[in-house]
């Protein structure tokens, strides 16, 4: 049987074949789709974590007790989760167990551009780089079976265009395999330092038996045809530099750590010229020159950003430009931009437009509310990493607050729950004194309203319990912990001002639910009385995507209105009102 299904359907799909029996994630694009699809399959208990490390320990312990596990990040969600994926290679697997780290080049929902292949080579744990859906599904389910031969958890690594790329995908049914009978064993999974030395060397054993396994060295691709140029390459690169050069030989890698080293010597004995075509960091390119063969890489292909088969034209001198490596990659199309924007009725577009109005430095973290950075709203300062607005909002108080300014910490409840509390206990624990706003929309909102703990919901809908995040605050040691409606901007400014005024911590915790998640306005549209609009554009500042301007006529599409009332709220002179459903007698 055939379908069509996307990288991480296919991901998914492996996964129910190869007989998983756990998988857990936390939601971040481009991997966010792997667990919603797993949740589909019966016989696999699918769950969302608090955050990465989490989700890495739960997948760990299923695999110790002999069960199959996968647990499923995006890039940066892997930073979380190293500590214990690192000490993972050490301790090693009972039941097969899969990491997938879904990369972003080309950062299209992302704060940075790492290149997580160096991940599996620090962590000294295999990674396998699927090309395709198909690839996707066969490599998924191969892994837990090589997972179990080698007795160490495989990285699975994906980007973007592999993860939300559609394909034909051949199925197969499930199987069963038995869980592993879990046996106690101090000398390999307890790791003390004694342990974990003894252990070490038979990791660098077991990469070198990969580079000599038969079943692994199938799944590399070597296509010799035009010897005067051969290309090394793997995941999604290789489909880019097939349409390119569809007349050169081919080294295509299945498995990229550890490298085939005896194969790529003997396709660098069949050409006469090598390409190494990879997306960001010169990964393969490095390997492969320290093996003493000359190839041409970053000279030509891009470094940064992702690429495509019109980049790799470019950079390759075919489009009658001059053969050159730029830096950034370069589309040939054109698309009318277009800002992004809080929704409509977003409830966190008034706390923004409150912390504007006061003029406060804001530190933000991520989610939806990055937006907020942007005009006209331009309310918040920074946004580094997820729960970094809660530390760093009492770092900068350290040094702004000797001359009397305050810094508030802004951040989600997905976000605080994920990694913002611990830095709330410090600013109790060290005596600062920040405001720390909570977002709470009762959803994961950028990543598309996924459950979390705060929400009284699993991944699969059941009820569960709901985390208060007013008591825990409490319980953190928050003597000021306030709930508002963030609709009410007078209640959100004379709240924020009242807590600024104290010396010690506050939070803050701003309740509406997502509009998107709620899938029902919050009251009726408005629009705009002409007669009393003086054209002050104090509602454009709003960045509300439902107020036009033309001209000098202003107006509320009511197709976007939801009904929020701030439009009304920020205007000075009643020129904004509810449009009366009523019918006409």
């Amino acid at each position: 049987m055939k379908a069509l299904l996307s990288g991480n359907e296919a991901i998914a799909r492996g996964a129910y074949e190869g007989g998983a029996i756990f998988a857990s994630a936390y939601p971040g694009t481009p991997s966010t789709e792997i667990l919603e699809s797993i949740a589909k399959y019966q016989g696999i208990r699918a769950q969302w974590a608090p955050n990465e490390k989490v989700a890495m320990e739960t997948a760990a312990g299923a695999s110790l007790a002999g069960g199959r596990s996968l647990v499923a990040m995006k890039h940066v969600g892997l930073n979380v989760a190293a500590d214990p994926f690192f000490s993972l290679a050490y301790m090693g697997v009972n039941g097969g167990m899969i990491v997938v780290s879904a990369d972003d080049p080309g950062m299209h929902s992302s704060q940075n551009e790492q290149d997580n292949r160096w991940y599996a080579r620090a962590a000294k744990i295999p990674m396998l780089e699927p090309a395709d859906s198909q690839e996707a599904k066969d490599f998924t389910r191969l892994a837990f079976l090589l997972s179990e031969k080698y007795d160490t958890p495989f990285l699975l690594r994906v980007t973007t265009r592999i993860s939300h790329s559609v394909g034909v995908v051949h199925l197969q049914e499930r199987g069963e395999p038995p869980i592993r009978p879990y046996q106690k064993d101090f000398s390999h999974h307890v790791l003390l330092p004694g342990n974990a030395r003894r252990l070490h060397p038979r990791i660098e054993e077991k990469l070198l038996e990969m580079q000599r396994d038969p079943e692994i060295a199938r799944l590399h691709r070597m296509i010799i045809n035009d010897t005067a140029v051969g290309i090394i390459t793997a995941g999604v690169a290789y489909q880019y530099a097939r349409e390119v050069f569809p007349n050169a030989s081919f080294l295509k890698l299945a498995l990229t750590n550890p490298l085939p080293l005896e194969l790529i010597r003997k396709f660098a004995q069949k050409v006469r010229k090598i390409y190494v075509i990879e997306e960001l960091d010169p990964f393969l390119e490095e390997q492969i020159r320290a093996l003493g063969i000359e190839v041409v890489g970053k000279e030509v292909v891009p470094l940064v950003g992702e690429l495509d088969p019109g980049i790799l034209r470019q950079a390759f001198g075919m489009n009658g430009h001059t053969q050159h490596a730029p830096l950034l990659s370069e589309s040939e199309t054109r698309v009318v931009p277009r800002p992004p924007l809080l929704c409509p009725g977003c409830p966190h577009t008034g706390m923004f437009w409150a912390f504007k109005k006061l003029r406060l430095t804001v530190t933000g973290d991520i989610g939806c509310y990055t937006l907020g950075a942007l005009p006209p709203l331009s309310a918040m300062d920074s946004c580094l990493n997820m729960g970094a607005s809660v530390g760093m909002a009492e770092g900068m108080s350290a040094v702004l607050g000797e001359k009397g300014k305050k810094v508030v910490g802004v951040i989600g409840d997905s976000t605080f729950i994920h990694s913002g509390i611990s830095g709330l206990i410090d600013i109790v624990y060290n005596k600062g004194a920040n405001v720390v706003v909570i977002l709470d929309n009762e959803t994961t909102a950028m990543t598309g309203n996924q459950e979390h703990p705060g929400t009284g919901k699993t991944l699969l809908g059941e009820p569960t319990r709901r985390l208060d995040l007013a008591a825990l605050c409490h319980a953190l040691g928050v003597q000021h912990v306030r709930e508002i409606n963030p609709y009410d901007l007078d209640e959100v400014t004379a709240t924020l001002k009242e807590e600024l005024a104290h010396d010690e911590p506050s939070v803050i915790i701003a309740k509406a639910v997502c509009v998107l998640k709620a899938r029902k306005p919050v009251g009726a549209p408005y629009t705009v009385d002409m007669e009393q609009c003086k054209l002050c554009n104090l509602c454009l500042k709003l960045g509300c995507a439902a107020i036009e301007r033309n001209g000098d006529v202003f107006s509320i599409d009511p197709e976007l209105c939801v009904g929020c009332n701030l439009c009304a709220e920020v205007c000075n002179l009643n020129a904004i009102h509810q449009v009366d459903l009523q019918p006409s007698v």
